[in-house]
């Protein structure tokens, strides 16, 4: 049986890549249009002592008085604005600790930005806006506190401008877009090992790869072996939705059957990813989290797996 990957393990490559400074400017021009060239002026603040690591964000920084939080994502997301309010609010205590938040001076934060690096196999557009506001139960005019992230994919192919002015990214591309390719042929492992040596003759992250060789390797068979288990777990549980719901649904038409089957799998899906985290001792709270579901639906789903699994 295949094991659940522990998210505990390892942070991605990408950030280990752009943990760099240098590198980290290289982005941050890339992306936002400037061209700074002291990585001095950089001030890495990433959080590191969050309850979960996979609550951990990614990468956050201070530049010219603004704050800028990038996260990886090998699989899409719509709650990722809800992460980054979580992140940000972490982030502006950390800041104002020891500021009168009841005082009359007006206490300054910076602004944030926030920017997702899309790198799965899911078809995704070069550049995709997410906001806070969708996750709302209720559709309001105006809302009063709105989150906006941008999602650019950066596989082979996407945001090709992009890609050219930050080389370290382009290669990173490269080098993922490999592993995928190879893998899909020969045993993870094999595939890894097969990219990086090729990528380090063709001098493609040839310093970071020749440097942190024995780690990249380890994270990499992680990393797949993780986007693999998360998308295996959505088929399967659309799957037996849909089945489920066909049989259940002969007797009231063919239309209500595909809604049932429909609706089973979302639940289906809801509740195996509950109970992986159950078995990671995860409490109540940081399964609302990290799921981005309320505590009361999560308490609600907890109810539901024990009280299945009693009458097994």
């Amino acid at each position: 049986m295949e094991n659940t990957p522990n998210r505990l393990y390892k942070s991605h490559l990408f950030v280990m890549i752009f943990e760099d400074k240098e590198k980290l400017l290289e982005l941050y021009n890339a992306v936002s249009g400037n061209d700074y060239r002291d990585s001095g002026l950089l001030e890495i603040n990433t959080l590191e002592n969050a309850i979960y690591m996979s609550m951990k964000n990614d990468i956050s920084f201070l530049i010219d008085a603004r704050l800028s939080l990038h996260e990886h994502q090998s699989t899409y997301s719509p709650n990722l604005p809800l992460r980054f309010l979580f992140y940000l609010s972490d982030l502006y205590s950390g800041m104002t600790r020891d500021a009168n938040l009841y005082g009359t001076r007006k206490i300054q934060i910076p602004p944030p930005r926030f920017i997702v690096f899309y790198n799965g196999e899911e078809e995704q557009p070069d550049r995709r806006i997410l906001k806070l506001s969708d996750l709302y139960t209720v559709e309001e005019e105006e809302h009063k506190l709105e989150l906006e992230a941008l999602m650019l994919n950066v596989n082979t192919g996407h945001n090709e401008e992009l890609l050219n002015a930050c080389r370290t990214l382009g290669e990173y591309a490269a080098y993922t877009g490999r592993v995928r390719r190879y893998a899909k042929e020969m045993p993870i492992e094999k595939a890894v090992e097969q990219a990086i040596t090729e990528c380090i003759r063709e001098g493609i992250l040839k310093d970071f790869l020749e440097k942190n060789r024995k780690e990249a390797i380890r994270v990499s068979i992680y990393e797949y072996d993780e986007e693999r288990h998360i998308r295996q777990e959505r088929e399967d549980a659309w799957e037996e939705g849909r089945q489920e719901g066909r049989q259940e649904g002969r007797q009231e038409g063919r239309q209500e059957g595909e809604k049932i089957g429909l609706e089973k799998g979302r639940q289906e899906s809801r509740q195996r990813i509950v109970k992986n985290m159950l078995k990671q001792k995860k409490t109540e709270k940081e399964i609302a989290l990290l799921t981005g579901e309320p505590e009361e639906a999560v308490r609600e789903l907890i109810a539901q797996i024990r009280s299945e699994a009693s009458k097994e």
